[in-house]
């Protein structure tokens, strides 16, 4: 069987990778306070598909037998894409809360891959046949894949002159075992990660073939790789009790900067290389299939803004007021209206060009930017429902003293409302909206698949304007042979 169980995981990340934080070099990452909480998540979600419960909801069979997650079989049907999306929601049931970087999201970007191999077999067969072999093995071996995209910000007019790459990732050298890279990328979730894809970002490849070969590189790189060094950022979560902060303890998602030191990258991991058409390419089809799994995840944020609304509307009577109505509707406008996109994006899969079922393109793009544009006002619309109790309630332990119970239990006691159920949708509310947790996922989610502006460029690449332009022309009567596209 090639489940992977949550101890094996564990297990696995003890393989001499070099990870950095606040001052020190990390001894163990599945036990370090700052990792030990999303650790203990992937690891819940490696031992679920052991379980009879979510056995068949989680898991695929290969035509050989193999029983693998059902998160890494790639979806050839529709039905497909419903079992991935079964999958992710019975997951994030089962844990409670939203995590972002875990794997089922990233392979998707391996698919995206797959489905250029006649383009990579024009360059060399060899690419097409790597990129199907770890397809293969993320699946059969159940390894946390994450995508290594972010490059760390430098003087890109410089490298559009052909002048110098800065920080950017390149190739270094080529010898008979591989390639080796020198740079840095930022990625969450790497320093508990078992491999990444890297691949660039870069947009603009008008300095030339020649200048931007080396930066035209994808591969996998397994993170425990002599020479890649791990440097993440500070836990937010950290020390912060577990009942002031239920979100931030569990489910915060560690981001790091990888710095590859003259990185060994072996010939059977490399994807691409020395190729600005497949570089591009990539870019423009990264997110297939990934932003699929995204949107779920924020579907679920939405759930979660619309119920503590609700609730924290229930406590005091509000609910049956038409204003308070009226501003719960426009939760559950959002709400649905993301997973409106989620549902026809699947009921309108198309066939990708490597015979693969992928989610309707330009459904799934306008869902996105729904989603993610519209969460700031539905989050300020929350926190008006939620009302000030959200910035002044006190802490589990003042809310606990019995020197002061009396006085909690008569101001904090609503109803059926006890002020330890009270404190405990307060403190969701305030680690969902205004935590510190809070403001970093807000910003990670607007620029976790790509910036906004490329996200309406995905937008308006994906939706055929066509039809449009000759509804008008009939309309108008107008005889313009051809339209003018873009």
């Amino acid at each position: 069987m090639a489940l992977m169980t949550g101890k094996q995981y564990k297990e696995s990340l003890n393989d001499g990778r070099e990870v950095y934080i606040d001052g020190e070099r990390v001894k163990n990452v599945a036990e370090h306070p700052a990792f030990k909480p999303i650790v203990d998540v992937k690891a819940r979600m490696y031992d679920m598909p052991h379980e009879d419960r979510y056995r068949e909801t989680l898991t695929a069979t290969l035509p050989d037998g193999e029983v693998i997650s059902r998160a890494y079989n790639p979806p050839k049907s529709k039905e497909d894409l419903t079992a991935i999306r079964n999958h992710v929601e019975t997951v994030l049931d089962d844990l409670g809360g939203v995590v972002y970087r875990v794997g089922d999201e990233t392979i998707g970007e391996m698919w995206s891959l797959y489905d250029a191999q006649d383009k990579l077999n024009e360059i060399n067969p060899i690419y097409a046949d790597n990129i199907k072999y770890h397809i293969d093995r993320v699946a059969r071996e159940d390894l946390f894949h994450v995508s290594a995209n972010t490059d760390p910000k430098g003087d890109r007019s410089k490298l559009f002159s052909g002048k110098d790459g800065g920080t950017l990732l390149h190739v270094v050298e080529e010898n008979d075992k591989g390639i080796v890279v020198n740079g840095a990328k930022f990625e969450t979730a790497a320093a508990y990660a078992h491999q990444a894809f890297v691949k660039p970002t870069i947009l603009d490849w008008a300095a030339g073939e020649e200048t931007m070969a080396p930066f035209a590189c994808g591969f996998i790189c397994d993170m425990g790789s002599p020479g890649l060094k791990h440097i993440c950022r500070t836990s937010l979560g950290q020390g912060r009790k577990e009942e002031d902060y239920p979100i931030s303890t569990k489910f915060e998602e560690i981001d790091t900067l990888l710095i590859f030191d003259n990185v060994l990258i072996p010939w059977e991991n490399v994807l691409f290389h020395r190729s600005l058409q497949s570089a591009a390419y990539i870019r423009s089809t990264v997110h297939r299939y990934s932003a699929f799994n995204y949107v779920l995840r924020m579907l679920r944020r939405a759930d979660y803004l619309l119920g503590a609304a609700v609730l924290n509307a229930d406590q005091t009577g509000l609910t049956r007021l038409q204003a308070v109505q009226e501003k719960i509707s426009q939760l559950i406008n959002y709400r649905e209206g993301i997973n409106a996109h989620l549902t026809a994006a699947v009921a309108n899969a198309e066939e990708s060009p490597g015979g693969l079922t992928m989610p309707n393109q330009s459904l799934l793009y306008t869902g996105r930017v729904f989603a993610l544009s519209n969460f700031p006002a539905m989050a300020h619309l929350t926190r008006e429902l939620v009302g000030g109790q959200l910035a002044v309630t006190p802490d589990t332990a003042t809310m606990s003293d019995p020197a002061i119970k009396e006085y909690i239990d008569k101001y904090y006691s609503v109803g059926e409302w006890s002020p330890e159920d009270r404190g405990k949708l307060l403190y969701f509310a305030r680690d969902l909206l205004n935590s510190s947790l809070a403001g970093h996922n807000t910003t990670f989610e607007l620029f976790a698949q790509s910036p906004p502006f490329a996200q309406q460029a995905a937008v308006f690449n994906n939706f055929d304007l066509d039809p449009q332009r000759e509804l008008v022309k009939k309309a108008a009567n107008i005889n313009l042979k051809q339209s003018v596209s873009v």
